[in-house]
């Protein structure tokens, strides 16, 4: 397996605690914003294989500067994680990109998210998605990522507080299950929340780790072990 060293560093979810970067920005969008979004997706996901023209719309479209803190807007559209707060990291364009892209999500599709974080991947989601579920375990981030989506006119996202072991059964089964932190096997209760034809992306692993796809068929379970990446372990009850 190619060194973790040596892939996009984008998956990694940081565990440098800055809550003083913690404010969210307000949203100046303006040209400035839209040619760097414009040049992230065309150097950084179109130059790497993201050809989904659904996908890579949804990467031009969600304002990422608004979902970052406000020391970081500057470096928004750069090809690197940065840190939010309690331990976080808004994760690389580029694993955004690929983890949505393998989703497969369908235009009338119900997604769950397990680590809302700063609510960036929520955000692309909800341009691809009908409906969208996101938790969150550390319920300020939880907060703060409701709070930003629903002041950029996200209306199709709900966020909770919640242990995403757990997932969010009261609206399963769903099209696509995208977990942003990384636990040492895949949960059951993710699996079970699955629609058929469904497509569970989760990166499994401790030091080592790699983003698994899983889909339900009619004839049951297939797995593809697909890019080495590095997030922060998955906590909660189940852990």
């Amino acid at each position: 397996m190619t060194k973790v060293n040596s892939i996009p560093q984008g998956g990694v979810k940081g565990t440098t605690d800055s809550p003083s970067r913690a404010s969210i920005p307000p949203n100046p969008e303006g040209p400035t914003y839209v040619d760097q979004r414009q040049s992230m997706v065309q150097h950084q996901l179109v130059s790497r294989g993201i050809t989904d023209a659904r996908v890579l719309n949804a990467m031009l479209t969600v304002p990422r500067h608004c979902f970052v803190p406000a020391s970081e807007v500057t470096c928004a559209y750069r090809d690197e994680p940065l840190p939010t707060s309690h331990g976080q990291t808004i994760s690389q364009p580029y694993i955004v990109a690929f983890m949505t892209n393998a989703a497969a999500i369908p235009a009338h599709g119900r997604v769950l998210e397990v680590g809302t974080g700063s609510g960036y991947q929520a955000a692309v989601l909800a341009q691809l998605a009908a409906e969208v579920y996101s938790v969150e375990i550390i319920e300020p981030l939880a907060q703060r990522a409701s709070q930003t989506l629903q002041r950029l006119g996200y209306t199709n996202v709900q966020v909770k507080q919640g242990n995403g072991y757990e997932g969010w059964p009261e609206h399963a089964p769903y099209d696509a299950i995208l977990v942003t932190a990384a636990p040492t096997r895949v949960p059951s209760a993710l699996v079970d929340q699955l629609a058929m034809g469904g497509k569970l992306v989760v990166p499994v692993g401790y030091s080592s780790q790699t983003i698994l796809v899983i889909s339900r068929h009619l004839t049951g379970l297939s797995t593809e072990y697909t890019i080495p990446v590095r997030f922060v372990p998955m906590v909660g009850e189940g852990a």
